[in-house]
């Protein structure tokens, strides 16, 4: 199996369209629409960050009825956007939750996901969910798009991903859990969990928390 590498950064909030606008504002990007995700009553948008992977906007999908129950985030509790997690494309994902447990760590269980996107095509990919965010968000969870076209293909470019870290108060038992997956991340110590990542935009450098 060949190691995960970075699929995509996401960026949750308690409105998207608002966050569309300031996200075009502050990065010179604008996002295009991604799709629902039906039974948890959020949809996303998406702005490519090179080949392979692309920023994900997370948000609650007012035309759905029923609870918001995103699996990656309390969007109920989120007072403003920020970065709160990322994913890690990989293979064999049944395989890897196996070697990850036996090295102590467990990143959930092996989910099937599907969605819409806004031209009528279905995109369907496995994830691994566990009931707490790993390492409070600076851990990913790992993804497979299996025969689905990555997202990033329909996602609009002009921007590149330079560096991403994690800070963390506990930044060696977070590096544990990295290393459990075969995922490089610097974790630095700090008060409160983060994911910090510096982007290459048409406005310049941005750095996005």
């Amino acid at each position: 199996m060949s190691r995960p590498v970075l699929d995509h950064l996401v960026y949750a909030t308690p409105d998207v369209d608002a966050t569309i606008e300031g996200l075009e504002l502050r990065l010179g990007v604008r996002a295009t629409p991604g799709g629902s995700h039906p039974g948890f009553g959020t949809r996303n948008a998406i702005i490519g960050l090179g080949p392979g992977s692309y920023l994900e906007i997370l948000g609650p999908d007012l035309e759905q009825t029923g609870p918001v129950t995103s699996p990656l985030v309390d969007l109920g509790a989120l007072e403003a956007p920020r970065l709160v997690t990322w994913a890690c494309r990989a293979d064999r994902l049944s395989e890897r939750v196996a070697a990850a447990r036996a090295a102590g760590y467990d990143p959930g269980e092996v989910a099937a996901m599907r969605r819409r996107v806004p031209d009528g095509t279905a995109l369907s990919w496995q994830l691994t969910l566990s009931p707490t965010r790993p390492g409070d968000g600076v851990v990913p969870f790992l993804i497979d798009w299996g025969e689905s076209a990555h997202p990033s293909t329909a996602a609009p470019g002009a921007i590149v991903l330079k560096s991403l870290m994690g800070r963390h108060p506990e930044p060696k038992r977070v590096s544990m859990m990295l290393e459990a997956i075969e995922v490089d991340l610097e974790v630095e110590p700090s008060a409160e969990p983060a994911l910090v990542a510096m982007l290459d935009t048409p406005r310049g450098i941005v750095q996005l928390t």
